[in-house]
């Protein structure tokens, strides 16, 4: 038994993986082939489901199965308007974890999971929510830094865990954002987080679909290219989008002004107005992952971009955040016992 199996065994235990490593949900990217591999390799991998409908969700499921028998979850954003429907999907597949993402869920929403044998987790920017999260029924949280790609919030991973970690041991709680080696992976363990989720680092696995180009662009990147996306009007709240700088950023800004004087004319309403901005990353996602026009599409990347060096296989790349985590704790261990022996040795006796 190593020493990480005594660190996140209760991540391990609630994920029935070998390792407490899930994989981040990513829209057009966490599909069946990433996912089965993940949990093939002894970690945990999660379907994105996205705006998805049920009937395509429920097929993803089934053709997962075929590629793994280990346990995988679902991600689901919880403004869908098929909610209800995709859940009836998780139930009727047996979906042990269901990952629910985009705000606050609601009470009824947790208990349909669970009744039927589903484990919740739940996105925590907070400790307050963390604990509201709890009190409707969550099994276990998870929390994720400004570092992270994709939609992010405003506070760092490593404050974070500093706030939320002490406050709520109720319930297994895994860190993301940024987290990009074993040594960092294993510092939050030890600061009480039951495993970790990352999702940045496995884009340039092997059994990724992203295009190459947009594999490519990830290898070439480094932690300073992936930004927020900017708001441009007070009234018109956006979620910051971390991805690497390119044509669509600007094109994000441009898009909103249009959209923002659409509303000032009469032309739109405020409501349909705000999912028009909302929805333009959608689409600038698959035109860059699928498509591979990664100029005018999103790269959604986080700040760990400038750790992924190379095309690897999910195996690969899961036995070597292991190893970074056995061995930062080997030489620290080592080193304990060598000023261990040097305290000693300084009150020995004089004869």
């Amino acid at each position: 038994m190593s020493t990480l199996d005594g660190l996140w065994r209760r991540g391990t235990d609630f994920l029935g993986s070998d390792y407490a490593i899930m994989g981040g949900a990513m829209s057009w990217v966490s599909e069946r082939h990433l996912v089965a591999a993940l949990s093939n390799a002894g970690a945990f991998g999660v379907i994105a489901n996205g705006s998805m409908p049920p009937e395509l969700l429920e097929q993803e499921i089934i053709e997962t199965k075929a590629l793994t028998d280990k346990a995988f979850g679902v991600n689901l954003i919880i403004m869908h308007p098929q909610l209800d429907a995709l859940i009836e999907v998780c139930k009727r597949q047996n979906v042990s974890h269901v990952v629910l993402a985009g705000g606050i869920p609601s009470g009824n929403h947790i208990k349909a999971i669970k009744e039927y044998g589903g484990k919740v987790m739940g996105f925590a920017p907070s400790a307050i929510i963390g604990r509201k999260l709890v009190r409707l029924g969550a099994d276990a949280l998870v929390i994720e830094g400004m570092e992270a790609g994709g939609h992010i919030g405003p506070v760092t991973t490593s404050v974070l865990a500093q706030e939320v970690l002490p406050q709520i041991r109720e319930v297994p709680v895994f860190i993301a954002g940024g987290i990009g080696r074993g040594e960092a992976m294993v510092s939050y363990l030890e600061m009480g987080a039951s495993g970790v989720q990352l999702g940045t680092r496995f884009v340039c696995a092997s059994e990724c679909i992203a295009h190459a180009k947009f594999k490519e662009l990830f290898i070439r990147s480094q932690a300073r290219d992936a930004i927020p996306s900017v708001q441009l009007d007070p009234d018109f709240p956006v979620i910051p989008v971390r991805a690497i700088a390119n044509q669509a950023t600007d094109h994000f800004m441009r898009f909103q002004k249009e959209v923002i004087e659409q509303y000032r004319g009469g032309a739109l309403d405020k409501k349909t107005a705000q999912l028009k901005i909302e929805h333009f990353w959608a689409g600038a996602l698959r035109k860059a992952v699928i498509d591979g026009d990664v100029e005018h599409g999103s790269v959604m990347a986080g700040q760990s971009v400038g750790m992924v060096s190379k095309i690897q296989p999910v195996r690969e790349i899961i036995e070597e955040l292991v190893t970074q985590g056995e061995e930062y704790l080997s030489a620290r261990r080592d080193r304990h016992l060598v000023l261990a022996s040097e305290r000693s040795e300084e009150f020995q006796p004089i004869a």
